[in-house]
C-alpha cells in the first residue's frame, strides 16, 4: 500500500447509539481502525446486523463515535461531509422531479453549487445530461421516476450522487433490490466512472462477488458489536470484465471470502484492529 498519507483513517473508533447502551458497554461498531488510500475503491461484507451502514454513517459524519478519531482528506470529521456523495438500496428519487432534476438536486443544496445554481443552470444541466448520457439514461431527462425501470432509477441515483463532482462515493447496497443481469450491468458502469475519475469508493455489499469484481480491498466485518476480522487485497488485474468472474482464480478469492465470513463471525481479534484494545470508560 502506499505510503502516502490516508485519505479515510479510522482511529480505535467505538460508537454507542445512546448513553444507555454505552453503559452497558454494548456497541454497534468496537475498535475500528482503518486507512484508505486516496482513488482506493474499498468493499465492506459481513452478516446483517454488524455495523456496515453504522461505518458508512461515521465516515460521512452523521453520527459521531463514542470514542476515537475520524479523518477524512486530513481533517477530523465532526459533521456531514460536503466532499462526498452517497446512492443507497432504494433510490428514493423525488417522484414530483424529472430525472434531471433530481441528479440536479445536490447542486441546489451544497455550497459553493448552491449560490451559484441559478446563474450556471445552463453549465449544471449539461453536466448532469453528459453524466446521464455515460449511465445509459441520454433520452430520459424529462422523464419521471414512475416511468422508468429500478435499474435506470439506481443509474440516476447514481448520477446523483456524483453530480456535485464528490471526492468521496459512498454505497450502501446499491444493486441489491435489482436482477442479477442488471447489477452486473451496473457494475460495469460504476466500473467504468471509477476508472475514468478515480473518487473514493466504499462499497457495503452482501454480494461477495460483487465486492470482489469491483473492490481494491475488501473487509470482513464480525457478528455484532461490528469489528473488522479480515482484509484481503484484491490483485486481479485492471480492467475486469465479467468473464474474469467464471475463471477459477475469481472464484478462489470468493470462496476465500466465504470461509472467512464462516469461520470467523465470532472472532474477537485480528490483524486489523489492536489485539488489546479495550473500551472507553463510562463517564
Amino acid at each position: 500500500m502506499s505510503s502516502s498519507k490516508p485519505f479515510v483513517e479510522f482511529n480505535n473508533v467505538w460508537l454507542a447509539y445512546n448513553d444507555e447502551l454505552l453503559a452497558q458497554q454494548q456497541f454497534a461498531v468496537e475498535d475500528i481502525n482503518l486507512e484508505i488510500q486516496r482513488g482506493e475503491f474499498i468493499a465492506i461484507v459481513g452478516p446483517s446486523g454488524c455495523g456496515k451502514s453504522t461505518f458508512m454513517k461515521l465516515t460521512t459524519g452523521l453520527r459521531r463515535p463514542t470514542s476515537g478519531q475520524i479523518r477524512v482528506n486530513g481533517e477530523e470529521v465532526t459533521g456531514p461531509l460536503k466532499i462526498s456523495g452517497m446512492a443507497f438500496q432504494a433510490p428514493s428519487l423525488l417522484p414530483w422531479r424529472t430525472t434531471l432534476d433530481n441528479v440536479l438536486l445536490p447542486l441546489e443544496i451544497v455550497e459553493p453549487h448552491r449560490s451559484q445554481f441559478k446563474a450556471k443552470k445552463a453549465e449544471y444541466e449539461h453536466r448532469a445530461i453528459e453524466l446521464l448520457k455515460r449511465v445509459g439514461l441520454g433520452g430520459y431527462e424529462r422523464q419521471f421516476p414512475w416511468q422508468l425501470s429500478g435499474g435506470m432509477q439506481q443509474r440516476a441515483s447514481i448520477c446523483r450522487a456524483l453530480i456535485h463532482e464528490p471526492q468521496m462515493l459512498l454505497l450502501d447496497e446499491p444493486f441489491g433490490a435489482l436482477d442479477a443481469f442488471t447489477r452486473e450491468e451496473l457494475w460495469c458502469i460504476l466500473r467504468d466512472l471509477w476508472t475514468e475519475q478515480r473518487f473514493n469508493v466504499i462499497l457495503v455489499t452482501h454480494d461477495l462477488r460483487e465486492s470482489v469484481f469491483l473492490a481494491d480491498t475488501v473487509y470482513v466485518m464480525s457478528k455484532s458489536p461490528g469489528r473488522f476480522i479480515v482484509k484481503r487485497d484484491i490483485d486481479l488485474p485492471r480492467p475486469r470484465d465479467l468473464e474474469l468472474t467464471y475463471t477459477s482464480e475469481f472464484a478462489n478469492v470468493v470462496h476465500e471470502l466465504r470461509s472467512h465470513i464462516g469461520a470467523l463471525r465470532g472472532a474477537q481479534g485480528v490483524a486489523t484492529t489492536k489485539p488489546n484494545s479495550a473500551p472507553p470508560a463510562v463517564a
